[in-house]
């Protein structure tokens, strides 16, 4: 039997580059439950999105009605479940109305992908950060100001009578991940554990002179070899160096306007130091 009845409850899904982040709401929008997982869109092809989502939903669904599935981000990416396309900046943030509707073959989900936004010149692009975006205009109509969504791709978005006006990004969280993991780097930042006052003195000293940052970086292995110093340490200058030559580029602009922070907690509060 075709099902007609729409649940009143949906599911929320943002898939990004690095991690799929899933809320079940209630009709109000009130959160029921969420899921945070590290299977992004890097790891998948466009045939396993359908199954990674059913096994993180599945105890949410019911065979008698259909949900909504509302997603933004990567997954609407030409690499990921469903090409969304863009809106172009200037412009508002996505609507409903302008979501791709994905084909699927489980009758229990009606799943529909927000547009990403772009920028013709500079060249730029986002999925994701617009719903976030929109989320909190609904919240503040009238900000006109900067908003900085750290992450994989931190973003910083100038944002002016409810609009997107123009964007910046930033590969601040990749870099950090290929520096640790990939470079050189990787045998003195390896562990656990962060050093808050090493972070905020690498800041600081990114800031003050971001052409210098390459010659920063390298000298963390040096003072592995020659100094000893201690993993903690060299992790939390790494993240400092980043995050302080991302900051020193937005000098000019952020100088004159208020900057919210929109992100996980974690990382807003070293972009707050």
């Amino acid at each position: 039997m075709t099902k007609t009845v729409m649940n009143p409850n949906w599911i929320a899904v943002d898939w990004g580059t690095t991690n799929l982040r899933i809320w079940h709401c209630d009709q109000a929008g009130n959160v029921l439950d969420e899921t945070k997982i590290q299977t992004g869109m890097g790891n998948l092809t466009a045939s396993e999105y359908e199954g990674v989502l059913i096994s993180h939903i599945d105890n949410h669904l019911s065979d008698d009605v259909i949900t909504e599935v509302l997603v933004c981000g990567m997954a609407g990416a030409r690499q990921g479940w469903q090409d969304a396309g863009y809106l172009t900046a200037p412009c508002d943030t996505p609507a409903l109305n302008q979501a791709a509707t994905v084909h699927t073959t489980d009758p229990r989900i009606m799943v529909r992908i927000l547009p990403g936004i772009k920028q013709p010149e500079p060249a730029d692009v986002m999925r994701g950060e617009e719903t976030q975006i929109a989320g909190f205009l609904i919240q503040t109509p009238d900000y006109n100001g900067l908003v900085c969504l750290p992450g994989t791709h931190s973003k910083w978005v100038r944002v002016q009578n409810g609009q997107v006006v123009e964007f910046q990004t930033f590969m601040t969280g990749e870099v950090y991940d290929l520096l640790s993991r990939s470079s050189v780097l990787k045998h003195s930042v390896s562990g656990a554990g962060f050093s808050q006052s090493d972070f905020v003195d690498a800041v600081k000293s990114a800031f003050e002179n971001p052409a210098n940052a390459s010659s920063q970086l390298f000298r963390l292995r040096a003072q592995h070899l020659v100094n000893e110093t201690d993993a903690t340490v060299l992790r939390a200058r790494l993240s400092g160096i980043l995050i302080g030559q991302e900051v020193a580029a937005m000098e000019r602009q952020w100088n004159h306007l208020p900057i919210t922070l929109i992100g996980e907690e974690a990382l807003c509060s070293l972009y707050k130091s």
